[in-house]
């Protein structure tokens, strides 16, 4: 029997190769792929070697003739900066390409391209090759500078607030932290009075006042000296000196409203409570919950300072407390009615006084809470004397709640924090250990601790900062807790559970608000936040300003 074979008459036959007779489909070279691969080599006038310039202390990558990048290892942008340093990649079509892994201390980076190019004929040949950069260490300027000598600064921006404690400047080193801004300097100094920041260029001093400005009411002033004049190119060299002014003001400070700022203000005052500082300034009338807000511009127009703050707190025992009737609350405020004494006032006589308190939601009888004694603190301000009206100040002015006695309770019992916060790098002044001619370090731990009650204490102010856990504050936690149930195994048990449910009350920061991986180490290294070369346009129009006001002069 006899088949038929069903061919396909448009199907594509095919040819004898030129060159080694091989049987291939037909294509315009005449060639198998083979023989064109031996014939063309499509990667010649290609750069195989190429040299990159690394910082190692900013970890950035030049990109010539003065512009550096950041880029990690085995990255796309680091892949994109090594394929632009390749010559010759303009005349071929890029198809694929990756890294090849190599030792990371190897200073060796290879990346392996596929390209396409047409030849013989418009026949397109693809071919895969590597390509190895050698990786060599060299300090960028701005590192450079500031390994040679750390003086050597362009900006400085001056951190002033003119007050006893500086609770202030540890609420800002945290915000400093959290959000960066401690990645551009050169050096950080402590004052007697506040913080000076140094920085390698002027854009980054005013990225830090600009960030002040967004945090804290401040005023900033800003001036700039002259360094060097190279007569030759006409470039000048300034530096640049900001001075940056906190409002004197702090929280749960009492003020004395200038007549005319009360009469401004609907008549509030004189006496307010500052219950919050941010951007603006909130200040309370504890006795009417009446709140207004007081930006930086309106303060510094018209500038007052605190008649009393939380060095001179009086303790006071709360011996009935009864809310007002009627009284409207003011977010977490409610008016009310209290009768108080002093604890150093016990067993020596039966004073009692009366007030009435914004601290209605968070007293009762037999708390003890810390205030201003306005009997005894004698405020002398000649805005009082402008008034008109009969003012008569309260004796005593409640400020919150204190929860010392509770705390010493839980350290007696060997119960400690087990959070920690991050401290910038700083260098002391030479005068910034003598505050007031007392010992700088006593008062120093006193505001720390106090900025950590504040922490607990207030969820607000905890939500803008960073806290980490300790490992070794949160084992001798456990170990001490683990003593405690032993000891009240043995019979002593007694005590330990009125303890315990006496101090349920205190503040204590939740442990999801905690982070894990407390780092301490510089951070400035990481890298600058901003390029080199705006920065340098930044100085060149500066110094054709100050070129044009010497020839205006």
């Amino acid at each position: 029997m006899f088949g038929v074979q069903n061919v396909n008459p448009h199907g594509v036959g095919h040819v004898l190769c030129c060159m080694c007779g091989m049987g291939m489909p037909p294509n315009p070279a005449g060639m198998c792929v083979d023989c064109i691969r031996s014939q063309v080599d499509i990667t010649e006038g290609i750069q195989k070697a190429c040299t990159i310039i690394y910082c190692k202390e900013c970890a950035r990558y030049l990109q010539p003739p003065k512009h550096w990048v950041r880029a990690d290892l085995e990255s796309k942008e680091l892949l994109t900066f090594c394929i632009k340093r390749i010559k010759g990649l303009n005349k071929v079509k890029l198809v694929d390409a990756g890294f090849i892994w190599t030792e990371p201390h190897s200073k060796r980076l290879k990346t392996k391209l596929t390209i396409q190019k047409e030849v013989l004929n418009g026949a397109i040949l693809q071919q895969t090759f590597v390509t190895e950069f050698v990786v060599e260490w060299n300090l960028c300027d701005a590192c450079a500078r500031a390994a040679a000598n750390s003086d050597q600064w362009t900006a400085c921006v001056q951190v002033r607030q003119h007050v006893e404690h500086k609770r202030t400047f540890l609420f800002l080193e945290q915000l400093i932290l959290k959000h960066g801004m401690e990645v551009n300097t050169i050096g950080i100094k402590s004052q007697p009075d506040g913080l000076d920041f140094y920085y390698g260029s002027r854009s980054h001093g005013l990225k830090l006042v600009d960030f002040l400005q967004n945090q804290v009411p401040v005023r900033a002033r800003n001036d700039k000296q002259l360094v060097s004049h190279d007569a030759n190119n006409n470039t000048y060299k300034y530096q640049y000196t900001f001075a940056v002014d906190i409002a004197p003001i702090c929280k749960e400070d009492i003020v004395c409203l200038p007549f005319k700022a009360s009469r401004d203000m609907g008549g509030i005052g004189p006496i307010m409570l500052c219950t919050r500082v941010g951007s603006s300034m909130q200040l309370t009338d504890p006795h009417t919950l009446r709140q207004v807000w007081i930006d930086a511009m309106t303060y510094f127009r018209a500038a007052y300072k605190a008649c009393g703050s939380s060095r001179q707190f009086i303790e006071y025992v709360v011996l009935d407390i009864e809310p007002v009737q009627g009284a409207t609350m003011a977010g977490k405020f409610v008016l009310a009615d209290v009768q108080v004494a002093r604890v150093s006032d016990f067993g020596v006589n039966d004073n009692i006084l009366t007030a009435r308190t914004h601290l209605g939601r968070y007293l009762q009888a037999g708390d003890t809470a810390l205030g201003y004694d306005l009997a005894s603190l004698q405020i002398v301000d000649p805005e009082l004397e402008k008034y008109k009206r009969g003012i008569q100040l309260p004796d005593v002015l409640l400020v919150k709640k204190s929860y010392e006695e509770k705390r010493r309770k839980k350290r007696a019992r060997g119960v400690n924090r087990t959070w920690k916060l991050q401290r910038l790098d700083m260098q002391a002044a030479d005068d910034a250990g003598n505050r007031g001619g007392r010992n700088g370090a006593e008062k120093d731990a006193m505001d720390e601790e106090l900025f950590l009650q504040e922490l607990e204490e207030d969820d607000e102010v905890r939500a803008q900062v960073q806290m980490y856990t300790d490992p070794a504050l949160a084992a001798s936690a456990a170990a001490a807790a683990a003593r405690r149930l032993q000891d009240g195994g043995g019979g002593g048990m007694g005590g330990g559970e009125d303890d315990d449910d006496d101090d349920d009350d205190v503040p204590e920061v939740p442990i999801e608000c905690l982070l894990d991986g407390l780092t301490l180490g510089n951070r400035r290294a990481a890298a600058a936040a901003e390029d080199e070369e705006g920065d340098e346009d930044d100085d060149d129009e500066d110094y054709e300003d100050s070129e044009d006001d010497e020839m205006a002069d």
